[in-house]
């Protein structure tokens, strides 16, 4: 049995998003593909990830106080380059899978992108990891 690569688990091409798109475009896009964050990429070239918790802490700021009714304002006046996390940490497509599940603990991220030639081809996720070790024990 041959030693898993990132290549082998990662989910292709994924849905992005760009550092002007507002807060509104992160949550729909989200919602339509299912999932929790997204890599930010700016002309071809990974910049950022904006996760669902960057957009709630960004809508619901401890520090911010707004009526309710100011949302509709955040969510179209808030830009991702304003919330996401600058410059994430990457994996090419060739790293093991071990490296992205010591990586994702280490860290404490839920996903990495996956960078080749400075462009994301992938990422990895907590749920693509999953999906691996059930594969491998047989499930």
């Amino acid at each position: 049995m041959h030693t898993p690569h990132v290549l082998d688990i990662m989910t292709r091409n994924p849905a992005s998003v760009g550092p002007s798109d507002s807060l509104r475009t992160v949550i729909q896009s989200m919602r339509s593909h299912k999932c929790r964050r997204l890599p930010v990429v700016d002309n071809g070239r990974l910049v950022g990830i904006v996760s669902d918790r960057d957009v709630r802490r960004a809508l619901n700021s401890p520090f911010v106080l707004h009526e309710r009714s100011e949302d509709e304002a955040l969510l179209d006046g808030v830009v991702v380059a304003e919330c996401m996390t600058p410059d994430p940490l990457t994996l090419p497509p060739q790293a093991p899978v071990v490296e992205a599940a010591q990586l994702m603990r280490d860290r404490k991220i839920g996903g990495v992108p996956i960078v080749e030639g400075g462009r994301l081809v992938g990422i990895v996720t907590e749920t693509d990891l999953l999906n691996c070790l059930i594969k491998l024990c047989g499930g």
